[in-house]
């Protein structure tokens, strides 16, 4: 009986609630071209968080980002794009030529390699091992030893490189 008492006085994050809250972020409402496909799952069961924390997921605003720090859970809200700013599949994108580049290569296979990405508010950085030569701007792959496989990053300059995505 207890139990049960118990379990009727906990509450959950209110999804209405986030709904307004991604509404007012995007500044469109919930199926609106550029507000939210749809209204975040009534099902969900997230612990109630005094403050969230509300960013877009990439530049290309495609998704919102809830957060919450306090009991520890994040959620993503896909953004309806305008029909021209949606891409293609990748079956129907042509395939992209190779990174030609007359540069020399500022990363050698086996050199030391610095990855660092961020955005508002945060920064990561890890060390690992260049995989292959890279010239600045070009693609290549860093081993870091706790990593099962390894990641694909962007050349900077020598010795440093950021995640792909955050160029």
């Amino acid at each position: 009986m207890i139990l049960l008492s118990l379990l009727a006085t906990v509450a959950f994050q209110d999804t209405a609630g986030l709904d307004r809250a991604v509404a007012a972020f995007t500044g469109h409402a919930v199926g609106e071209v550029g507000g939210a496909r749809t209204a975040v799952d009534p099902r969900l069961r997230l612990a109630q968080c005094p403050t969230v924390a509300i960013s877009w997921r990439t530049p290309a605003q495609d998704a919102v980002v809830v957060a919450c720090a306090g009991p520890d859970w994040r959620i993503f809200v896909p953004v309806n794009r305008p029909a021209a700013a949606v891409a293609a599949p990748a079956a129907l994108r042509p395939a992209m030529a190779p990174v030609t580049t007359r540069e020399p290569p500022v990363i050698r296979r086996g050199d030391p390699v610095m990855i660092e990405a961020g955005s508002n508010g945060f920064s990561i950085s890890r060390e690992g091992v260049a995989m292959g030569d890279a010239a600045p701007g070009a693609r290549f792959m860093v081993r870091i030893d706790t990593a099962k496989q390894p990641v694909q990053v962007v050349a900077l300059a020598a010795g440093h490189a950021t995640l792909a995505g955050y160029e």
